[in-house]
């Protein structure tokens, strides 16, 4: 699939008043500038790597959700944990058929990041990196990132397949990194 295709399908999900970026522009992992390559260029969880890399566990905050029989769509912050510092910002398009109805209830309870959850429950997963983005900054995103409007900061889509399944597709956006 087209990377920029993908992209549009998931940031249609929840369509808003305001530009989310001015521009994606689809680059190769070989030219990701650190430390957006080392938080964005892998097969892990971004949860873990953004805990990692900020050094403390991350919140959940969900800005959007629908439950569309088994779809799932949410929008989502992960901010540093007991603080309003905002480190991610995320859509995910999850298919809830594949995994457990105890799984299931805790995602849509929006407490916990969907990482740490396929992880404490030892879902067998696997991460299939989609793209990497370079994106600037529109007006929705420059305000939930408390940066300019036309600021560059880096982003990836990915799959996660849960039990050999493509389960979730997801847009993943750090926040920019001084």
């Amino acid at each position: 699939m087209n990377p920029l295709d993908e992209l549009r399908s998931l940031t249609n999900l929840f369509p808003a008043s305001e530009e989310l970026f001015l521009k994606a522009e689809h680059i190769p992992s070989a030219v990701t500038p650190e430390p957006y390559k080392t938080m964005l260029v892998h097969d892990h969880h971004m949860t873990v790597e953004m805990e990692k890399h900020h050094a403390c566990t991350v919140d959940v905050r969900v800005l959007q959700q629908k439950l569309e029989g088994d779809l799932y769509l949410r929008e989502i912050l992960l901010l540093k944990q007991g603080t309003e510092t905002v480190v991610q910002y995320g859509l995910v398009r999850f298919n809830l058929k594949y995994v457990t109805t105890g799984i299931r209830e805790e995602i849509l309870a929006g407490q916990t990041p969907l990482g740490r959850i396929l992880i404490n429950h030892n879902v067998l997963r696997h991460i299939d990196l989609g793209a990497i983005l370079e994106i600037t900054a529109g007006p929705r995103l420059a305000r939930l990132f408390r940066m300019p409007v036309g600021g560059v900061t880096y982003g990836r889509m990915a799959t996660i397949f849960c039990n050999r399944q493509p389960a979730v597709d997801l847009l993943e956006i750090s926040a920019p990194l001084v």
